[in-house]
């Protein structure tokens, strides 16, 4: 099977995007300091723009946690494959994550993160995919809601590939 993509949101879309959720939240957050997560591997891209753009003191930690490892369909098996480096008592957390689909994976790791006594703990995903959900979790700060396709680029991966990708697009399996 060979993979072919399909671009679904262009470079300039997304750089548009991400300069809207970051001002919302240097508004929500205007005189206090922000500790963001980014969940490893696939938010890298997204935190670290996201970061730049926003006009608040940032800190910023990082977790991976794992639920898919090379399939397109979550095991619904989550584990937590890096820990933070800080403590969240008392700090104003935003995860950042990729992709939210089933909710499983973000479900589970909120309810560890709010156990660990933030000011407050909030949830920025750039991609959103509601048909999906089988566990529900707020989003406070969403870039886009996408269809029920598998997406790559940006940070999202397909067996490890296509990461490095400008732009995200969805990925269509072709017979050789």
């Amino acid at each position: 099977m060979a993979e072919k993509i399909n671009v679904l949101y262009d470079e300039e879309s997304l750089d548009k995007r991400i300069r809207e959720l970051a001002g919302q939240i240097s508004r929500d957050y205007e005189g206090k300091e922000v500790t963001i997560i980014c969940i490893l591997k696939g938010a890298c891209f997204f935190a670290c723009e996201l970061a730049k753009r926003i006009t608040v003191p940032v800190f910023l930690d990082f977790m991976r946690i794992s639920s898919y490892g090379n399939e397109t369909e979550s095991s619904g098996e989550v584990k937590i494959v890096q820990d933070l480096d800080e403590p969240l008592r008392g700090k104003n957390v935003i995860v950042v994550e990729d992709i939210i689909d089933s909710g499983r994976s973000m479900h589970y790791l909120l309810k560890i993160l709010k156990s660990r006594g933030p000011e407050s703990l909030k949830l920025c995903s750039l991609l959103n995919k509601p048909d999906r959900r089988v566990t529900e979790v707020e989003i406070d700060y969403t870039g886009f809601d996408i269809p029920d396709e598998f997406v790559v680029g940006y940070g999202l991966d397909y067996a490890q590939k296509y990461r490095n990708l400008p732009y995200i697009g969805t990925v269509v399996l072709e017979e050789k």
